[in-house]
């Protein structure tokens, strides 16, 4: 449409039509580009700018987000994104999303991407199996699988990117929230050759403690969604549960979460913290009172942007450094 060809390169949604459709608004967005609304008014043929989602934001500064595929050990093709700034290797954050199920990264403007390329890292993100996107098997391949075949995914990603030369195996620390903030711990305990540091934000820990505290376990139904999704096993729960596994952690580890979580319920975070205490494992944590489940408020997230950016900076370097 002509609309389409008058923002190249970017999305264009059509958001409402007036009565009798002589007007229409919509938004634009891109991976570089956090979004704006437009008017169009079919009698006059004219483009009004409403507003701007982010008008702080040049998006000719901002990093590429380049769809990328792999082979996984098992021969199945993964997709996901890497994204940055200029060419060439550069220290890598993977920043696996979260779910599991279900969910899936797609392309789009991520302030966290963007943060994150802005000082001079690539970012990959991985869909695992379990995301969204690829039908009803896809999604099944990974129930009971959290600390297993997913976390062997992202591996297979990160040693993707080390032999394409995005990265170098010295330079890698993983990054994610909600069951990001699980991968990113669980991560290191299964691959520990792989990372060099690692952040947990809003993340589940414990998976035990997950099955008896949850709010989803207080029902019939929930607790079957619990069994059948991330597993019944106390066995299997323990060992893929990094608060249970602390003493496998050996690289420098940041913990970030809200006190008021009410999915990631802080008592994971406790319980996470408290293992790390027991193996004299010194670590960095931001925890805020007054949010939940990821911060919203301006003064929080530029605080968890600094401190994760001097955080980085420190392990694996950056233009942090």
């Amino acid at each position: 449409s002509a609309l389409t060809r008058a923002f190249p390169g970017q999305q264009v949604q059509f958001i409402n039509f007036s009565r009798g459709n002589h007007k229409l608004l919509f938004f634009v967005s891109s991976d570089r580009n956090p979004g704006a609304y437009y008017l169009f008014d079919n009698d006059l043929k004219k483009v009004q700018l409403v507003n701007e989602l982010m008008p702080w934001i040049k998006p000719e500064q901002m990093a590429p987000m380049r769809p990328v595929e792999f082979q996984a050990r098992d021969g199945s093709t993964l997709y996901g994104f890497y994204s940055a700034l200029g060419d060439g290797p550069k220290p890598l954050v993977v920043m696996p999303h979260g779910g599991p199920y279900g969910i899936y990264d797609d392309w789009g403007f991520d302030r966290y991407v963007q943060f994150l390329a802005s000082r001079g890292y690539g970012v990959l993100q991985v869909n695992y199996r379990g995301s969204g996107g690829r039908g009803f098997n896809f999604v099944k391949r990974a129930w009971k699988e959290w600390g297993g075949l997913i976390q062997d995914d992202i591996a297979d990603g990160v040693r993707w990117a080390v032999a394409t030369q995005l990265t170098d195996a010295k330079h890698v620390c993983i990054f994610g929230a909600s069951f990001g903030g699980y991968s990113a711990l669980m991560s290191p305990i299964r691959y520990p050759e792989l990372y060099r540091c690692a952040v947990g934000y809003a993340g589940i820990y414990d998976l035990q403690l997950m099955h008896k505290t949850d709010t989803t376990s207080r029902s019939k139904r929930g607790r079957a969604f619990l069994d059948r999704e991330v597993g019944e096993d106390e066995a299997m729960l323990g060992a893929w549960s990094p608060a249970l596994k602390a003493e496998q952690l050996k690289l420098p580890i940041m913990l970030v979460h809200g006190r008021m979580d009410h999915t990631a319920k802080f008592d994971q975070y406790r319980a996470m913290t408290a293992a790390l205490k027991r193996n004299d494992h010194e670590f960095e944590s931001l925890v805020v009172t007054s949010e939940g489940h990821g911060f919203y408020k301006p003064e929080n997230t530029t605080e968890l942007f600094t401190r994760l950016e001097a955080f980085l900076g420190r392990a694996i370097g950056g233009k942090a450094k």
